[in-house]
């Protein structure tokens, strides 16, 4: 088979939920957006659900309806693009809690779903989603009438813990928030590791549930291997690949692997990024290409059936720094074609 297999560990998962939410002094919800950063919103969500969680944060509310067939009813699922036109349906038929970003985004959830409930964003100077302070001075009053169920804004340098940033974030929150008696969430993972001043009644990690930075400590969760199609030997001077990027320099054994940039292995990471065979590590030869890669295994004493790109050498973020990336890119371009293999429940 030429299909490779992406091994996820949601017991891993399950174990840095538990971690995380040891470190809150609130209640720990997990943000499972963009299929869990890749790596199944259903199965992940199931997961934690077992483990405790009741709350999910997604992007869109179609993401939040097809989480609620998962996890069914129960689970708060929040939406962090809050109430967009034509989402009223789907927010009332699968209980979503759009969380409100403008005053045109109140009005459309009031009007259209009196008395559902939803959250409010507010923008403490990231400048992304949310209302800014003059407009939710304008607007409080009104929308806390209204009851909605959670307060929330999101860090933009929690992952550098003195960037004066955090600080800056923090006062300004709690500048809006504090005396609203309604439950507030800051802490994404990053917000979770800076301490409890950032806590508030509600954390919501995402990246370190699925083993990623700044969590330095959580678990790994993916492993990638994939499968050895063909080995060849080059002569001296020989080429691999488009441009003939990679020339021999002596005899060289080369194996080509099912997996290229169409399964999310980004060209940039090839310079940099070598595979595993058992503890050797075996460099890319040539480019990435878009379902092929080429690797060096002048080293091995045989051919290996298999090459470990993920795993217990390599994690995410290696592959993130290979890349000139982050984590997150990684393991959300990780594509359709793998195999996924779950361990754990």
């Amino acid at each position: 088979m030429a299909t490779p297999i992406l091994n996820i560990g949601l017991d891993d998962i399950r174990a840095n939920w538990r971690a995380l939410a040891a470190m809150s002094d609130g209640e720990t919800g997990a943000v499972v957006k963009a299929d869990a950063y890749g790596l199944g919103a259903g199965k992940v969500a199931r997961a934690l659900a077992r483990e405790g969680a009741r709350k999910f944060f997604v992007a869109i509310a179609e993401e939040g309806a097809a989480l609620r067939q998962e996890l069914g009813p129960g689970p708060a699922i929040h939406v962090f693009s809050g109430h967009m036109p034509g989402d009223a349906d789907m927010i009332r038929d699968t209980e979503l809690v759009p969380m409100i970003n403008s005053i045109d985004q109140l009005i459309r959830h009031v009007e259209a779903l009196p008395g559902a409930p939803f959250g409010i964003q507010l923008d403490t100077g990231m400048n992304r989603l949310g209302m800014e302070p003059a407009e939710w001075g304008a607007v409080a009053e009104v929308a806390l009438e209204q009851r909605p169920v959670l307060v929330m804004s999101h860090l933009a340098c929690a992952d550098e813990p003195d960037h004066p940033m955090n600080a800056k974030q923090l006062r300004a929150f709690r500048e809006m928030t504090d005396g609203l008696g309604i439950p507030r969430s800051l802490a994404n993972t990053g917000g979770v590791l800076l301490g409890a001043d950032y806590h508030f009644e509600v954390s919501r990690p995402g990246i370190g549930l699925y083993g990623g930075l700044p969590f330095v400590d959580a678990r790994p969760v993916v492993s990638l291997d994939l499968p050895v199609i063909q080995c060849r030997t080059l002569a001296p001077s020989e080429t691999v690949g488009y441009g003939c990027d990679f020339a021999a320099v002596r005899e060289t054994r080369i194996a080509t692997v099912a997996a290229g940039y169409a399964d999310g292995i980004l060209r940039a990471m090839g310079p940099k990024t070598r595979l595993y065979a058992d503890d050797l590590a075996c460099p890319i030869a040539g480019r990435i290409s878009m379902d092929l890669i080429c690797v060096d295994i002048t080293g091995l004493d045989d051919d290996p059936t298999s090459l470990e790109l993920l795993g217990r050498h390599q994690s995410v973020d290696t592959l993130a720094d290979n890349a000139g990336t982050i984590g997150y890119e990684i393991l959300t371009s990780l594509g359709s074609r793998y195999r996924r293999r779950y361990r754990g429940q």
